[in-house]
This record gives structure tokens, sequence and C-alpha cells, in this order.
């Protein structure tokens, strides 16, 4: 285990800030143990399994570590297939797909206990010109503007506010946990988001830092659907699966605009999908994910 792997194992909680996102670059530097096998650790404070975000920033981590650095990750695929134990490290295991004359690919196998846990496939290419459009970012408020994370969720008991953030959140929509109260219905779900500190200028850990922060508020336009939030209502929830397109550069730690939405939810499964957006209105990043979503009713007596 590396010295920065280390540090961010033993992180204290609560954390925010530079220190926080100190803690998640360190958390993103993997220990090469051979050739095409890296190991991982998650914070000492987590949840009782691994963040998806972070098990997905560290074998793309893994990935373009066996890349040459003028290819850029342009899409991932990826499916979480159990759930990761917080406790022990992560073996991530890469398969060089392919190294073409454009493009790279490889595959990645998280491992833990002797088990697949995750499995990611992503394509990298070098850079070419050619035609180019985009979509139009939303017009919405500076995020300046507006309240952070804390500051909006500082009167509801929702359980993560123990945990390290190293992302700055700002909710441009209504909060889950406060539209709930206005019963179902909410269309979409906004925020801003940036590393809540200065990153390294490395290309490929902007990249990650995305991907581990993708994962943080896309399934709660599937919530916010049904009027339901977690930790406030009996909700058991997961990512299946995750797949990002990423369009043109950009810095993590500078404000991008998520502008996430739910097209569909049905056999206990919800269709989040969501769009990246720097503060100049460039498409950066498309994401898609479908997770398990299951709302249990209270029985009549209320139980």
């Amino acid at each position: 285990m590396t010295e920065a792997a280390r540090a961010a194992a033993s992180s204290p909680s609560g954390l925010s800030g530079q220190s926080a996102v100190d803690d998640l670059v360190a958390l993103l530097d993997l220990e090469r143990i051979e050739e095409n096998i890296f190991r991982g650790v998650s914070p000492a404070e987590s949840p009782v399994r691994v963040f998806g975000g972070q098990v997905a920033g560290q074998a793309l981590v893994a990935a373009g570590r066996t890349v040459p650095v003028e290819r850029r990750v342009h899409s991932l695929h990826s499916y979480f297939i159990r759930p990761g134990d917080p406790r022990v490290p992560i073996v991530y295991e890469v398969d060089r797909i392919r190294d073409g004359r454009s493009f790279t690919t490889r595959r990645v196998v998280a491992v833990q206990h002797g088990k697949a846990i995750f499995s990611l496939s992503a394509s990298f290419q070098q850079d070419e010109q050619g035609v180019e459009h985009s979509s139009e970012m939303p017009d919405v408020p500076d995020p300046e503007s507006l309240p952070t994370w804390s500051e909006s969720a500082k009167s509801y008991p929702l359980v993560n506010l123990k945990f390290p953030r190293p992302i700055d959140v700002r909710y441009v929509t209504e909060p889950p946990w406060e539209s709930r109260e206005d019963g179902p219905g909410q269309a979409a779900s906004r925020v801003w988001m940036k590393a809540d500190g200065k990153l390294p200028d490395d290309p490929m850990l902007q990249l990650c830092v995305m991907t581990y922060a993708s994962d943080m508020t896309l399934l709660d336009g599937v919530l916010a659907r049904h009027g339901v939030y977690w930790g406030l209502d009996k909700v058991l929830g997961a990512s299946l699966d995750h797949a990002m397109w990423f369009h043109r550069p950009f810095r993590a730690d500078e404000w991008l605009l998520y502008d996430t939405t739910s097209p569909s939810a049905s056999g206990n499964r919800g269709l989040a999908t969501g769009r990246f957006f720097t503060q100049d209105g460039a498409l950066v990043a498309t994401v898609v994910q479908e997770g398990l979503i299951r709302v249990i009713k209270s029985s009549p007596d209320g139980q």
C-alpha cells in the first residue's frame, strides 16, 4: 500500500475542503502490485459497502495506467456485481484487450474475497479533429449564489453527514429531501458540483474524479419522481450499471452543472441520465445509470 493510500484509509470523518480533496486524490492513487494488477483501499469512515463512484474511479485509474498518456478515455461501461467490503483492499485486474492505431480498449475486474465485485470496459482514443455540435446548457443560477450541501441538509437527519465530502455540491432544483415533502413529481435534479479544493493538473485524474462524483446524485432523479429519499423513507437501492461518455476536456475542480433526469422506472429498477456542463455552457460528459430501487410500503397499521 502506498503512503498516500494509507493516509486516505485513515482519513477522519466529516472532512471537507482541501483536506478531503487531498484524501480523494490519495484514494485514487492505486498501488501497482504487478504489471496489470493494482490495489486500492477505502476510507476508514465508509458506509457498510464501498461507494460505487469510488470503485468506478479506481477501476478507471487502473485502466488508464496501462494506456499511453496521449490517449484519453472517451467512454466507459461498467457493472456493479457484488457489494464491496470497505474493510479490505480491492484488487483491480486489467486485461489489455486491444491497442490499435487510434483506439485502445481495456477491461478491468475488481476483486475482493476471491470474487468479482465490479467490471469495467473503457475505450481510449488519441486526439482527433472533426465535426462538432452539442446540446445547450439549461439556464440556471450561478453556483456561488446557492447554499452548500451542508447548509441545505443541516436540518435533516441524513446518515451521510458524517462521511468525508471531497465534492462541493450545490442544488439548483429543490433538494430531494425537501421536494419529498411536496409529494411525487419533480422531473429533474440539477446540481453544481466540483472538487472542494485544488486538484493536480493530470487530465486522467480529472476524468477519474468526475467518474467518482457522477454516482453521487444520479439516482436522486428517480426518487424525486416518487417523493421519497434515502434514509428518510424505506428505500433500498444500489447501482446496477454505469456508463459515461467524455466529450470535451474539463477540470473537475471547476464548477460543473450536473443535469439529471429519470425517463423510466419499472421492475424495481430506475433509469437515470445525466449531462455535465461547464460554466461557459460546454457539454463535457454524458452519464447513464440503472439502479435497483425498492420502495417498501408501510402496512395499513403503519408498520
